[in-house]
Order: structure tokens, then C-alpha cells, then sequence
């Protein structure tokens, strides 16, 4: 029988892609891919519901990972970059170009952490904090991905 700790830790750790031994959040932001493309088959509302639930999920997975890591916001937990980039991706025609354009700027909205999401970094405990700063993230990299397809470099469909 598989413990709670164990379910808990697979979630958190975004199917144990978090446990790349070397950049864990990219690999998270990266395995992420795969559901971001299964939630762009839905209907957007059926989409949207979901990711609602799924970042409900992710902030008790994240807190009861925390609690069992020991450490504050430990780089192993990427269910949070799940949340950020299926926001990323939301409502976006999925195709290579544009998962390629939503990744990249995430990670960098994730990485550099303008302001405010290093404010919530920094001042929401616990498993909000750990998924709330990688929402902001991700709003701020769908915004920016909404700009860039306006652009002639990046049609798109």
C-alpha cells in the first residue's frame, strides 16, 4: 500500500521530474508541457475549472511536501511550476512555436521575479507562497506571450 507522504511527494515533486539533480524548476516547467497540451484539447471553461482545481491542489501539495522535506520551499517541489505554466498556456493555440515562447518566458518571469512576484514569494507562507508567486509568474508570462503574438515574429496560429 502507497503512503500519503509517497502520493504527496509525487505530486509535489511534478511526477519526480523535481528531482533532477540539476535545474529542478525548468525540468518541472519543462514536464509540464504535457499536461499544458492535454489541457488545450478542452473547451476553455472545462480548462479553466480545472486549472482553478489544479492550483487548490498544488498549494496542499506544496505545504504537505514542505512539512515532509523539512526545508522552506524546497527546489524539488515543481508542482507549482505545473500551475505557472498551464496559466501560461491557457486558452493559447498549442503548437511547438508557441510551447517553445510560453516556456521561455516563464522561466524567466519565474527566474528574475519582477515585481510583485517576489513580494509574494517573500511574504505568503507556506504552500501559497511556494504556488502563488509561480501564478503571478505565469499571468505575467500569458500576457507577455498575448504581446509577442502580435508581433510579425510570432503569428498566432
Amino acid at each position: 500500500m502507497i503512503d500519503k507522504n509517497t502520493i504527496v511527494m509525487y505530486l509535489a515533486t511534478g511526477c519526480k521530474s523535481g528531482c533532477s539533480p540539476i535545474i529542478p524548476g525548468t525540468a518541472g516547467s519543462l514536464a509540464a508541457l504535457v499536461p499544458c497540451w492535454l489541457l488545450s484539447l478542452l473547451p476553455l471553461p472545462v480548462s479553466s475549472m480545472f486549472l482553478i482545481a489544479f492550483i487548490v491542489l498544488s498549494i496542499w501539495a506544496a505545504e504537505l511536501a514542505e512539512n515532509i522535506v523539512g526545508r522552506k520551499d524546497p527546489g524539488c517541489i515543481v508542482i507549482d511550476e505545473f500551475a505557472g505554466m498551464m496559466i501560461t498556456l491557457l486558452g493559447i493555440h498549442f503548437t511547438w512555436q508557441s510551447a517553445l515562447a510560453g516556456f521561455a518566458i516563464f522561466r524567466v518571469m519565474d527566474i528574475l521575479k519582477p515585481f510583485p512576484i517576489r513580494y509574494l514569494e517573500r511574504t505568503i507562507p507556506g504552500g501559497a507562497g511556494i504556488v502563488l508567486d509561480d501564478v503571478a509568474a505565469g499571468v505575467a508570462a500569458h500576457i507577455l506571450l498575448r504581446l509577442l503574438f502580435l508581433t510579425p515574429w510570432m503569428p498566432s496560429s
